[in-house]
């Protein structure tokens, strides 16, 4: 069903992380690295040409622990440092989203998905929730479980241009029947090594969706675990500390205490001038000459 309004919020480290991975490397005269910068630009404008948002967000990570680190020290902690070059470019990333009239939100402590997963709720509860459609820009599936008849994610399948906007359908048709929400305990059952979450130890995919299927939550596994087969019923018990909190650390926090409202993030597009001038800074010729020519 059509509807009035879009926000789009973008979950930028992601996506600045798979431009900086797609893309070779591009440098300025001045030779400051740029190439993650023009590949997060390839995605924003494709998505702001695609969904003709009326709002627009940007949230990031923000260096230091997150309140995850609290409940399990190791949280991330085989993630390889990214290069400095990546780093130096997520600044300019911000001034170009300044320059092109979108706010930015981080705040410490918290991940930029539990600050998408708020501004997402604080958003769908506002007086026009009845007409407005959430996209999740992301360059990685741990916005699904957000998913909803209201809320998509615009996930970025291969590189920057080759994008999906998934939906309930498309989770269910991904992940073997299961529902968005349900992919919270599926990362509890089977880990995560990208971000360290433990999980249980000897179940993968295909159990972890057998399970699921079977009993709906990682809670109605533990009560009804007698009628698990024994195998896999003497792993969730040995494991169960570990899958209890892995369940904790993929859950998105959706009331980061902020203070975001909708309205902030209206969006008319961009000032051509400044866009224009943004854009010169950095040589990207072919970007001004697709925008304003």
């Amino acid at each position: 069903m059509e509807t009035k309004n879009k926000l789009v919020i973008i979950d930028s480290n992601s996506v600045i992380h798979r431009a900086f991975h797609a893309l070779p490397p591009l440098t300025t005269k001045k030779n400051e690295p740029v190439g993650a910068v023009y590949g997060f630009l390839l995605v924003f404008l494709k998505a702001v040409k695609e969904f003709q948002p009326n709002f627009i967000a940007a949230c990031f990570d923000v260096k230091g622990p997150t309140f995850r680190h609290e409940k399990y020290a190791q949280y991330k902690a085989q993630r390889p440092k990214a290069p400095d070059e990546l780093y130096q470019q997520i600044p300019i990333v911000k001034k170009v989203l300044s320059d092109f009239g979108v706010p930015v939100y981080e705040k410490q402590g918290f991940e930029a998905d539990d600050l998408i997963g708020t501004i997402a709720r604080i958003a769908s509860q506002s007086g026009s929730a009845s007409d407005l459609e959430i996209i999740i820009v992301s360059g990685d599936s741990d916005n699904f479980q957000m998913i909803n008849p209201q809320i998509g994610v615009y996930a970025l399948r291969k590189g920057v241009k080759d994008t999906i906007l998934y939906n309930e359908a498309r989770v269910a048709e991904k992940y073997q029947g299961l529902k968005p929400i349900q992919l919270i305990d599926y990362r509890a059952l089977r880990g995560d090594a990208t971000d360290n979450i433990p999980g249980v130890k000897g179940i993968g995919e295909k159990t972890a969706i057998d399970l699921l299927q079977r009993f709906g939550n990682l809670e109605n596994i533990y009560q009804k675990i007698e009628e698990v087969k024994p195998k896999t019923r003497e792993l969730l018990s040995q494991h169960k500390e570990d899958a209890l909190m892995s369940k904790d650390l993929a859950t998105i926090d959706q009331r980061v205490p902020m203070d975001f409202k909708l309205e902030d993030c209206r969006w008319l597009g961009y000032d051509n001038n400044r866009a224009r001038e943004s854009l010169e800074s950095f040589g990207f010729n072919s970007l001004i000459t697709r925008l304003f020519n």
